[in-house]
């Protein structure tokens, strides 16, 4: 089967990292990738490595959707059973999913594009999940409540939308002694550092790192003043946060590491994981894969996170943007040494029994089988 992902980013966040997973897992399994993504973006760069057929556009010049590039889409999609591609925000009239659907529908194809899509935007069209009503057309979902939504909002028949969760790497995200010891090297942080709170994720405002580190000066002045954050990433805001920090008087208190392949490390440096986005979440890979780790999580309370995050069994949720009730979370799960444990337990053990990506890789497989009857 010839598999396409359309990635129309430059970006290499969690969603970019699963596409070269799933890549390699497919590649493994026999099938041919095809991608279609912007020259010089990280995705096409390690899918290419992985041994995958890449097909680069100008990302700039592809927003006029001129002849150049539709006749480069139109002939890279032809080439794919399925095209699953990422739904993400438009950009100058331009989005990527309405666009591979006028070539498919222009070029007769009998591609099916599948937009795929955790993410709920109040503001996104129906167009960007159903670009044309009669092209082959399937719409991914991975969670229950982005797909409830598209059905109920959108409008959007139930045949169409199918829930896949993504799941996780278990076995990868195990925790491990030697592995441990390496953490502690690659993360030198000060001895008395308790709790230790990691934040991964894209510097960017949605993300709420802002909100994180006032609610770490409630923290350092309160409970624990030797609570350490560990910010890990890479975005726009960078700058900016680290203005805030020594604004915030918290140059002691935290410490900023580059964006990674190997997060695993990160996992076993830190004692919980803290997800304090304001806005725009699906179901975010960070979450499964510290659950995975056995590392208990406080995240906003948004989209899909409900679905893994039971409110005191495998971590806390907050509203998003309430720094009260994030430090008050943060509190609570760091205070008591047995629930902080127990907390880990339970979220290891839901990875293990509903989100391992191996076998969340092989129903996506089976399900473009399916679609196309092969």
């Amino acid at each position: 089967m010839n598999i396409g992902f359309i990635e129309d980013t430059h970006l290499r966040g969690g969603t970019q990292i699963w596409v070269t997973e799933a890549t390699q897992y497919f590649l493994n399994k026999g099938e041919n990738v095809i991608i279609l993504s912007p020259e010089g973006s990280w995705i096409s760069k390690i899918c290419k490595e992985a041994g995958a057929d890449v097909h680069t556009y100008d990302y700039y010049n592809v927003v006029q959707k001129n002849t150049e590039s539709k006749n480069l889409w139109t002939e890279t999609l032809k080439i794919c059973d399925v095209a699953v591609c990422t739904v993400h925000p438009p950009r100058q009239g331009f989005h990527c999913s309405v666009f591979a659907g006028t070539c498919i529908k222009d070029g007769g194809l009998d591609t099916i594009l599948i937009p795929k899509s955790g993410t709920i935007v109040p503001d996104y069209l129906r167009d960007f999940y159903v670009p044309h009503e009669n092209i082959p057309l399937k719409v991914i979902a991975i969670t229950e409540f982005t797909r409830k939504y598209m059905l109920d909002t959108y409008k959007i028949s139930a045949e169409i939308v199918k829930l896949i969760y993504q799941g996780t790497d278990v076995k990868l995200f195990t925790p491990n002694a030697e592995r441990k010891r390496d953490a502690f090297k690659r993360y030198a942080l000060p001895n008395s550092a308790f709790p230790i709170i990691g934040c991964i994720g894209t510097y960017e405002e949605r993300k709420g790192q802002t909100l994180l580190l006032k609610s770490m000066i409630d923290l350092v002045n309160g409970t624990f003043p030797n609570a350490h954050l560990v910010l890990v990433g890479e975005g726009p805001d960078e700058p900016k946060l680290k203005e805030e920090v020594i604004k915030f008087g918290l140059s002691d208190n935290v410490s900023f590491y580059q964006f990674t392949r190997d997060p695993v490390f990160i996992f076993e440096r830190i004692d919980i994981l803290v997800l304090p986005s304001i806005y725009k979440e699906g179901l975010p890979n960070v979450l499964l894969e510290a659950m995975s780790m056995a590392t208990p999580v406080v995240s906003s309370r948004l989209a899909g996170v409900p679905e893994i995050v039971k409110n005191g069994e495998t971590g806390f949720m907050v509203e998003p943007s309430n720094k009260d009730e994030l430090t008050e979370a943060i509190n609570k799960l760091c205070s008591d040494n047995s629930v902080l444990k127990q907390m880990g337990v339970n979220g290891r053990r839901m990875m293990e029994e509903k989100f391992d990506k191996q076998v969340q890789f092989e129903k996506f497989l089976q399900y473009f089988y399916k679609i196309t009857k092969k």
